[in-house]
């Protein structure tokens, strides 16, 4: 059996930051996710670092918390983000009056703002409609949550942090009013077991009631579905926020070497209802024509779609009229001693959550460490002459994303690896640029059981080609180093095939079309993926 001070319960960025957090303040902690981290919200969003703007009218509060953490990630998590810069633009259908609330609200929450001229603002962004009428810079930019959730689990790992994946909670375990700890069971193998703690910390997000219920206690999490839409380049170099309240498809973020578009809102009732349909990608690209009039004319990749964890207090405000903000509920209100969840909040705001969090658990603890997650980097540095060394070795353009996917530790390794055996530099996603030894080190380090955990921390597959070329290569690579998960080769790439179709259907039309078809001559003619031609015509 294993033992903790804090179980953390949920691998999203909220838990990984708490264990951060927690573990730099000296204190043993144990995060357990059902799946592999970064498998929520964290990563089904649209990519925005936010800058506070869309909610400086209706929720300032969020807005200057927002606006402070935007500051402190461009700092500490520089790796993960991409400081694009941003603007909100007013167009002929939007109202003057909302600008003038928004431009004082702004002030008033010291979020730094400019107006800038028009014919300006066309010459970086010469795709927008020519006819807006207004438009202010602000500091949004864009960040990577996959890896912002990886250098958070890395930052804490050197504390002693511990993480599970594939690892459920089936049981909280009380005893005359208090936490003595949790029953789990590993969602690949079957096993189970116990973990003991004295705290546990439920940060599951739209999950956040199914945890609660099992000690009995409700807690009004809605979840909130928003769909999104991915296009294969970037329309926009810097973020574009449409200058209206809040509202559905009005935000279009540069993210890599492609645009999302977002992002719609809807109540569901099963946090796992995250199926983009073709009806929701119609609508938002309707929406989008005020700000882009030629938005059919750019190329789809997929649709996709998370739930956002709104924390509706006292059944009032649902949807985008819920608070951005964030609550900690202690559950010995309820009658269980030790259990905390901490609902609601931004992904930009994940630090202040953690330290928050942490704040409380300290005090019960007696700990009187102070937070310090503001001032240390997630990951170290990597020199200047490291990198002018990879130029030498790694293939085109790979050589920085590598380095930030990687981290210094990794980097250096795979950099070795490639010096080594120079055919380990062979991309096998050229899409975002991954190369073997980049594949094999991601295998080697983390806790992989199918192709799409390879991809959460390579982005293998969510590129141009959505998987039909690297999926193939990726399936090479384990064969090579005769690594066997529990599903066979097949199954790995029918999995994986699956899971990009998921995002592809709803945008079946035009150009996405032949992509599928190219894909499914390729996996079912000549592969034969589904068994289904007979071998004498192959």
């Amino acid at each position: 059996m294993l033992s903790t001070t804090v179980l953390i319960i949920g691998g999203g960025i909220t838990g990984v930051g708490i264990l951060r957090d927690l573990s730099m303040r000296g204190i043993n902690c144990i995060l357990v996710e059902q799946q592999d981290l970064s498998n929520g919200a964290s990563s089904h969003y649209h990519g925005l670092l936010h800058s506070g703007g869309r909610y400086a009218v209706k929720d300032p509060e969020a807005a200057i918390e927002c606006i402070k953490e935007n500051m402190i990630l461009k700092k500490i998590a520089k790796y993960c983000i991409e400081d694009t810069g941003g603007y909100f633009v007013r167009t002929k259908l939007d109202n003057e009056d909302f600008e003038n609330k928004w431009v004082e609200a702004c002030n008033k929450t010291n979020i730094p703002i400019k107006k800038i001229e028009i014919k300006e603002f066309l010459k970086k962004e010469p795709n927008v409609n020519g006819d807006i009428i207004s438009v202010y810079e602000i500091p949004d930019a864009a960040v990577d949550g996959f890896r912002l959730v990886w250098q958070n689990v890395a930052s804490a790992t050197k504390y002693g942090g511990k993480v599970l994946t594939y690892t459920k909670v089936t049981n909280i375990n009380v005893v005359n009013g208090k936490i003595v700890g949790a029953d789990v069971i590993n969602t690949v193998t079957g096993e189970k077991g116990k973990i003991s703690c004295d705290i546990i910390i439920n940060a599951t997000g739209s999950w956040a009631n199914k945890i609660t219920q099992l000690v009995d206690i409700n807690i009004n999490i809605q979840p909130d579905k928003g769909t999104l839409v991915v296009f294969n380049h970037r329309i926009c170099n810097g973020v574009v926020n449409r200058l209206r309240p809040s509202s559905d498809g009005d935000i279009f973020v540069p993210h890599g070497t492609v645009t999302i578009l977002g992002t719609t809102s809807k109540k569901v009732d099963d946090p796992e209802d995250t199926k983009p349909t073709t009806e929701e990608v119609k609508y938002l690209l309707s929406i989008a024509t005020a700000i882009y009039t030629n938005i059919y004319d750019y190329r789809i990749l997929r649709a996709f779609a998370g739930t956002r964890p709104l924390y509706i207090a006292n059944n009032t405000e649902a949807g985008r009229n819920a608070s951005r903000g964030f609550v900690i509920i202690n559950h010995q209100d309820h009658g269980v001693d030790g259990f905390y969840s901490i609902v609601g909040g931004k992904l930009t705001t994940y630090r202040l959550m953690a330290e928050k969090m942490s704040d409380v658990i300290c005090e019960r603890l007696g700990n009187n460490n102070k937070c310090t997650t503001a001032n240390e980097n997630l990951i170290e540095d990597i020199d200047n002459y490291l990198i002018m060394e990879g130029k030498k070795v790694f293939p085109s353009y790979s050589n920085e994303l590598a380095a930030a996917r990687l981290g210094f530790d990794g980097y250096l390794e795979v950099l070795n690896t490639i010096k080594n055996n120079p055919d380990k530099k062979i991309t096998v996603c050229e899409c975002e640029n991954v190369t073997i030894a980049e594949t094999e080190y991601v295998i080697k380090h983390g806790n992989i059981y199918s192709l799409n955990d390879i991809r959460r921390k390579t982005r293998i597959g969510m590129g141009t080609c959505q998987g039909s070329y690297c999926t193939l290569r990726t399936i090479g690579v384990l064969a090579k180093n005769r690594i066997i998960f529990k599903d066979n080769y097949k199954d790995l790439i029918k999995g994986f095939i699956k899971s990009r179709w998921r995002g592809i259907r709803p945008v079946l039309w035009g150009t996405a079309i032949k992509e599928i078809e190219l894909t499914r001559k390729i996996y079912e003619e000549t592969l034969n993926i589904n068994g289904e031609i007979p071998y004498e015509e192959l």
